[in-house]
């Protein structure tokens, strides 16, 4: 299933709108963001987390495969990468990396960040990446809190919206045969409510609303990237926003 995408072929001169959204230039874009939290997991995390799964999709998905009798740690980003490959065979892309694109693709997503950390501030001050957790993140290195911001990008975009919101469009689409735009919008909708309670939106005085007014506007907001540019744009623009909460708005130790 791909959101927003001309059913045309593809070809190595398509324009940047299109190749950004193809499987092969996605996971390349990628690869490096899932290595350096591979890397930064062992270094950092294992050891000032104690080994506790910071990131809850990724625990989500660990758990999943563990079901299987697969326990691996490294699972979940082999598992995203066999399937954009499994993406591109299908769709029979050309083999050609456009590093253009690559870049185009890093700056698009710095500038989807730009909105979301002005509603971040407006809603919840400090942003709501730091709200959260400040005193844990603050017992933290600044490389492990790159870590956590880099997981939380690649694998809350990857259970959200590429499996959920795809998984529901199939349903309502493919299934009962609803209309391509009422099958996004309620998938996007069920998505980014499954987003706001997946974090801990609790307050002083019970739930705290602003909270969930914030990650819901951001669920939202991740789904309409997602749909329109992409996952390899949402990931990258969910990874850049936590990087500037956790590492701006979070005092280094």
């Amino acid at each position: 299933m791909t959101f927003g995408q001309p059913q045309t072929r593809f070809t190595s001169s398509s324009p940047y709108s299109v190749a950004a959204t193809r499987p092969l230039h996605v996971l390349v874009f990628l690869i490096p963001l899932m290595l350096m939290y591979e890397a930064g997991s062992v270094l950092y995390l294992a050891r000032e987390a104690r080994g506790a799964d910071t990131i809850g999709a990724h625990g989500i998905l660990r758990g999943f495969f563990q079901t299987f009798g697969a326990a691996s740690l490294h699972l979940p980003p082999l598992a995203l990468s066999v399937v954009l490959v499994a993406w591109h065979l299908l769709l029979k892309d050309p083999w050609k990396v456009r590093p253009r694109v690559l870049g185009l693709m890093a700056f698009e997503s710095a500038l989807w960040t730009i909105p979301l950390l002005v509603m971040g501030l407006l809603l919840t001050r400090p942003p709501a990446a730091v709200a959260l957790q400040e005193g844990t993140l603050q017992a933290l290195s600044w490389q492990a809190r790159l870590t956590i911001s880099l997981g939380a990008g690649i694998y809350e975009e990857l259970l959200f919206r590429l499996v959920l919101i795809g998984a529901i469009h199939f349903v309502l689409v493919d299934l009962l045969r609803a209309k391509h735009a009422v099958g996004a919008f309620a998938a996007a909708l069920v998505s980014s409510l499954a987003f706001a309670f997946y974090h801990d939106v609790s307050g002083p005085g019970g739930v705290n609303l602003r909270l969930v007014l914030f990650f819901t506007l951001a669920g939202l907001y991740f789904s309409t990237v997602f749909i329109t540019r992409g996952f390899g744009v949402v990931v990258a623009t969910h990874a850049i926003y936590d990087i500037v909460a956790l590492l701006v708005f979070t005092r280094e130790r």
